[in-house]
């Protein structure tokens, strides 16, 4: 799941290279927070947040084979 979330977020970011990612596995639960330069935000997370509301349903859709629950939040790079 992770190659996915990593693959449909550089795909809408102009900046790629610039993509960081924290993963936290706790059991069953993992935590991807998605850390953007911030020309990249509004890109990755779409109008009214479809991309990103989109992003989460794959995940959902892919993760109940792995038995587990992502969570994923998008944040800018100065918000850490």
């Amino acid at each position: 799941m992770i190659e996915l979330i990593k693959y449909v977020v550089s795909r809408f970011a102009e900046n790629p290279d610039q993509i960081e990612y924290d993963i936290v596995e706790d059991g069953k639960n993992v935590s991807v927070t998605v850390i953007l330069a911030d020309s990249d935000m509004g890109k990755v997370i779409g109008r009214q947040g479809k991309i990103a509301k989109a992003l989460r349903t794959l995940v959902r859709a892919g993760s109940q084979k792995e038995n587990k629950k992502y969570n994923i939040e998008i944040k800018e790079r100065g918000e850490i």
